[in-house]
């Protein structure tokens, strides 16, 4: 086990050594779609590259799920093929959300030799969502054209 400051080191580690990997700037907060944000996920399981889909509006946060959700075979054959999709996500807070994501399992952020796997697997898998969303943006931001 690590204590607190050792944990807080290490996750601070990790991302300064991912960012001066793959110096770019990635979309995530970016999409012009108030509460819908792509992340990056890492702990001592796991590794996610995250869709969260949160308007406080139940309204909205559906209508937005289900247009992605309505591209799901374009995104599993042409960009990600082991994405998951949940439409009622519930966050440790007890908060619903909607999620899509990819997971790699069998790494740890408290191993540096997973490291190199982990960064490989962020910039792949959010490269190709990225690329699913700027392709499909206007379909998904216009909540004008139904699903």
């Amino acid at each position: 086990m690590f204590s607190k400051e050792e944990a807080i080191k290490i996750k601070k580690d990790f991302w300064i050594a991912f960012a001066s990997e793959y110096p770019r700037k990635w979309l995530l907060y970016n999409t012009k779609i108030k509460d819908v944000t792509f992340k990056f996920y890492v702990d001592n399981k796991k590794a996610q590259v995250i869709l969260d889909i949160e308007p406080k509006d139940e309204e909205k946060r559906k209508v937005y799920y289900e247009k992605v959700e309505s591209l799901k075979t374009i995104l599993l054959e042409d960009y990600l093929e082991d994405v998951i999709f949940e439409r009622n996500f519930y966050l440790e807070t007890g908060k619903i959300i909607s999620r899509v994501w990819v997971e790699k399992t069998g790494i740890s952020i408290n191993n540096k030799d997973t490291w190199p796997q982990i960064f490989e697997f962020f910039a792949e898998k959010m490269d190709a969502f990225e690329s699913f969303f700027y392709e499909n943006e206007d379909y998904i931001k216009d909540l004008e054209i139904n699903t």
